[in-house]
């Protein structure tokens, strides 16, 4: 099928981005407006002690951000629409200057702020003319124990200049210079292995493809182990050096302060899932039996386990599809996925030069977008879903916060996304039958298997290797593949499961762990939307009033305490009991089929 040129896409189908602003022309006035704005941006300094001036510089500073936002938002997006366009790249490299120059001359109001007394910062917090600001200051004197004298901020910021280097020479060796085995395929194809193509060949139908397949992905880091292992255990001292000099208790607890997370949130998601692994072995057990095997490998996991039941969906039948399914949200939703379907908010379909996969983005101000690369296929539906899960939760916090408080934290970035996911399997299993029916349970438990037993394994990865700096007990290689095999067995080695050696390297193709305790909230988001959406289908409008108010506070509180709004307290054991009572029962009515 012939990729379309831009030009020749109907243009229902696409994205309306002068909505944010008003064509190239005033993007050119508003760039111009802003960088003479910036320049009045030192008229705060040295002064962040009185009350009148920091609303002022508060209001300048969010102003100015707003601009910033609007700028870059549709810069970036005009170039996504296609990369080969010169004036757009051209143009997102200009924003992307002008964001540096002015976070350089703003870069005094936090260190100005963190400054003052405790006591002096909480009666901001309690001003009502500060209401907008109230959590941003709440967070400041949560902060202000860490956050050094500025001088040692002054050498600690310029230690950006390196710090960053053990994440991209892993990028550069894992992206560029890692080197694959062909593998020969069972039609007689010789494959030049990519990260891509092994996830493809990993669904092969062929036993043996799939074998080769691990055997050279798994290889070929096993070849260059210690030079990983170097790079990752730099990358953890790194770590350790940061969380120590800014006296934190742990890496993790730094990690989590980040985002205004209790450390706990973290441990106790590692001790739940750790209680509930019977669950998973015995949905290993039955993927052996569905796929006939005596035993099951590491490279049986991925393949499907049903007959595909891709039908070839229309893109305007998939979005009736995805509202029929999100009915149980109420008028109000539908009504706005209504907007978006019709009123520029969505860019559908490739073209030529168009960025790869999907998102949703935005900014303060106007609607959110959401941009697809739609092939008619079921996992294309349900991307739909996924990506206006986004874009509703930005629309009814931007529509609800002021600036200073609308955006929310990543850690409960995917929560609306995946309930949406979740009402659309939930909507489908209800008329489904036979094959149909066994493929949408069996894509619920991938997906908790995939999301929360994975993930959870690699955060406990991540929790012991910091572990082992902290406590001053030498890393190498050889310890670092220890521990990650230790888990894979607590995980996976179970009756009728094989115990592929080659595993233990898999530690080592994970990029998410140079960004320290991040995938810690893939498993959490999915468990706080499964209860959720549970939640919505069992107790109707009260559990979606809830709901509501968690889409519409934004950033204006601790993400935990956010997501109590919504009826899940991550700090007990009730959501993660209850994610795992979802996973059975799923389990179980795809057994009785």
């Amino acid at each position: 099928m012939q990729v379309l040129s831009r030009k020749n896409i109907d243009d229902k189908y696409k994205w309306r981005l002068e909505d944010i602003v008003n064509g190239d022309s005033e993007w050119e006035k508003l760039y111009a407006s802003t960088a003479k704005i910036a320049e009045k941006a030192a008229q705060f300094q040295g002064k962040l002690n009185d009350r009148s001036v920091i609303l002022d510089c508060l209001h300048f500073d969010d102003g100015l951000n707003l601009n910033l936002e609007k700028l870059y938002v549709y810069a970036k997006m005009r170039k996504d629409e296609d990369c080969s366009v010169d004036k757009y790249v051209g143009m997102v490299d200009r924003i992307k200057n002008l964001l540096v120059d002015i976070s350089e001359r703003t870069a005094y109001i936090m260190p100005e702020l963190s400054a003052n007394s405790q006591e002096f910062l909480q009666q901001l917090k309690d001003d009502v003319d500060f209401a907008d600001y109230s959590y941003s200051i709440e967070l400041i004197i949560k902060n202000k124990q860490h956050t050094l004298s500025t001088q040692e901020e002054i050498i600690l910021a310029k230690t950006g200049l390196f710090s960053g280097i053990f994440q991209e020479a892993f990028g550069m060796f894992d992206n560029l210079d890692i080197k694959f085995q062909p593998v020969e395929t069972s039609d007689g194809e010789t494959v030049e292995l990519s990260h891509g193509l092994y996830g493809a060949l990993l669904q092969s139908k062929s036993r043996d493809d799939r074998k080769k397949a691990f055997e050279s992905m798994f290889n070929a880091y096993k070849d260059m182990i210690n030079t990983v292992a170097t790079l990752y255990i730099g990358n953890v001292k790194k770590n350790v050096f940061y969380s120590q000099v800014r006296k934190y208790q742990s890496c993790l607890d730094r990690a989590t302060s980040g985002e205004d997370v209790p450390g706990d949130v973290y441990r106790r998601l590692l001790d739940c899932i750790d209680a509930n692994i019977s669950s998973l072995h015995r949905y290993l057990r039955y993927r052996r039996q569905q796929l006939g095997y005596e035993e099951l490998h590491m490279y049986d996991l991925h393949v499907p386990i049903t007959k595909g039941v891709d039908e070839g969906v229309e893109y305007d039948e998939a979005c009736k599809l995805v509202k029929e399914a999100l009915a149980p949200l109420g008028d109000e939703y539908g009504k706005l996925l209504d907007r978006a379907f019709t009123q520029g908010w969505i860019d559908v379909y490739e073209n030529k030069g168009k960025r790869s996969g999907a998102y949703s983005w935005g900014c303060y101000g106007a609607h959110p977008y959401v941009l697809l690369n739609y092939q008619k296929t079921m996992h294309d539906v349900f991307t739909i879903a996924h990506e206006l899960g986004h874009a509703m939760h930005s629309y009814y916090s931007n529509s609800t916060q002021p600036y200073a408080k609308a955006e929310y934290k990543i850690f409960v970035a995917e929560v609306a996304s995946t309930v949406n996911e979740v009402l659309l399997v939930r909507h489908m299993l209800s008329t489904a039958e036979g094959e149909r029916k066994k493929y949408l349970l069996s894509y619920l438990l991938d997906m908790f298997r995939t999301t929360v037993f994975r993930q959870t394994q690699f955060a406990e990865f991540e929790y012991e290797a910091h572990k082992m700096a902290e406590e001053g007990k030498p890393m190498s290689a050889e310890s670092l593949c220890e521990i990650y095999k230790k888990l894979n067995d607590k995980y996976y080695i179970t009756e009728g499961v094989a115990d592929d050696e080659l595993i233990k390297y898999e530690w080592a193709r994970i990029p998410h762990f140079y960004n320290a305790f991040y995938v810690y909230k893939y498993s959490t988001g999915l468990i706080s939307a499964l209860c959720i959406a549970d939640n919505i289908l069992t107790n109707g409008e009260s559990a979606v009033a809830a709901y509501k108010q968690f889409l519409k506070a934004g950033g204006s509180m601790s993400p935990v305490e956010i997501l109590k709004l919504a009826g899940v307290d991550l700090t007990g054991d009730k959501p993660y009991k209850q994610a795992m009572e979802i996973f059975n029962d799923t389990l179980r009515q795809l057994e009785s089929l």
